[in-house]
């Protein structure tokens, strides 16, 4: 298995203001942009060559990851003038792939972080010779994702999108967003027009009598559509509870890049990063939480669980809990945001704006 696609087209939107000037998958977690530990790990199982089918803001991979000779693997980029859905992406992508028709196909999302045995999933496709491979877990919650259950041997016997009834609810195990094709299989897809893979693809495969083959994989699962699951996976990668080789330190409970300054007395936790240029003064708490690049947690501040925007501030004696702080903001003195506040970039929060009363 030498070849993948991996669709970085999407917008982020429930990811804003964190994805108004960058695209989710080059959003930093632990140190470097997301997609550099999926491309990371994708090299050390195996694949040697990887189309990244790009979209929104397609113009800053490239400089980013140029050929990916630095991952030990060829890297091309397609951009697609109009968004064309996961299938549509997969089939666009599929021009620059060099296999033939029976090579499988790796295809992941942009988004998605997992332990996945990359490699065993390949071996199974191919032991199961099948026509499409499903990477699959299972959640407590199914609601959310699609479902897709399987006999016992592994073979997909129905989808279903997003159940809204409980009747709909027949299996745990959800589309975990990682797939291997057949390749023959990716040039049936309608080209140039949007198509749904989940909707559209998988089950019209299976309707038609392809084989669909499951894999089940007891794994660490995380998908970053939602601010608190991208600061979660990022201190997740730097405390080692998922492993990457793109992780620029060592395991621990912070990682602080060159050129930060940490002053004495500041306590870093949680699986907390904190960016190149970025500065937290003294006394300062910061615990599982995201500082990017040259941002600033003023003196006694308490930050957990939250994402700190390039170059945004907070200032002394503030309490970030459960928030965003978008690029370039500045959040005065004596404030406290929780629960899900989102500051959009370069907005001002004035000294003492925002508080909550001691009884909630």
């Amino acid at each position: 298995m030498t070849e993948a696609i991996l669709l970085v087209g999407g917008q982020g939107t429930r990811l804003r203001p964190v994805t108004v000037n960058t695209p989710k998958p080059m959003v930093p977690a632990a140190g470097v942009p997301f997609l550099a530990h999926q491309i990371a790990r994708a090299a050390a199982a195996g694949v040697t060559h990887i189309v990244m089918a790009t979209c929104y803001l397609a113009e800053v991979f490239e400089p980013y990851f140029g050929d990916g000779s630095d991952f030990g693997i060829t890297l091309e980029y397609v951009v697609e003038d109009e968004p064309l859905g996961t299938g549509g992406a997969i089939r666009n992508a599929a021009e620059r792939l060099t296999g033939g028709p029976d090579s499988p196909v790796l295809v992941f999302n942009g988004d998605i972080l997992t332990g996945l045995d990359i490699a065993g999933l390949v071996e199974s496709h191919q032991a199961a010779d099948a026509d499409v491979s499903l990477h699959l877990v299972r959640v407590e919650d199914p609601r959310a994702f699609g479902l897709v259950p399987t006999d016992s041997e592994g073979r997909v016997l129905a989808f279903t999108e997003k159940p809204q009834t409980p009747e709909e609810i027949i299996t745990d195990q959800i589309n975990a967003g990682c797939y291997v094709f057949r390749r023959s299989v990716i040039d049936s897809i309608p080209a140039g027009r949007s198509v749904s893979v989940e909707r559209e693809t998988f089950p019209g495969l299976l309707e038609s009598g392809a084989k669909l083959h499951g894999v089940t994989e007891d794994t660490y699962w995380l998908d970053l559509g939602k601010p608190e699951s991208f600061v979660q996976a990022s201190a997740d990668l730097v405390r080692g509870i998922v492993a990457s080789p793109a992780v620029p330190g060592p395991r621990g409970e912070s990682l602080v890049l060159p050129g930060a300054q940490v002053a004495e007395g500041a306590k870093l936790s949680g699986g907390t990063v904190v960016g190149a240029g970025a500065r937290i003064e003294a006394g300062a708490i910061v615990q599982g939480s995201i500082v990017l690049a040259g941002a600033v947690l003023g003196a006694d501040s308490v930050v957990s669980a939250s994402l700190i925007g390039a170059g945004a501030s907070v200032g002394s004696r503030t309490v970030v809990n459960g928030a965003v702080i978008g690029d370039g903001a500045v959040v005065g003195a004596d404030n406290e945001l929780r629960a899900g506040v989102r500051v959009w970039c370069e907005a001002e929060l004035p000294d003492a704006a925002v508080r909550f009363s001691s009884d909630r």
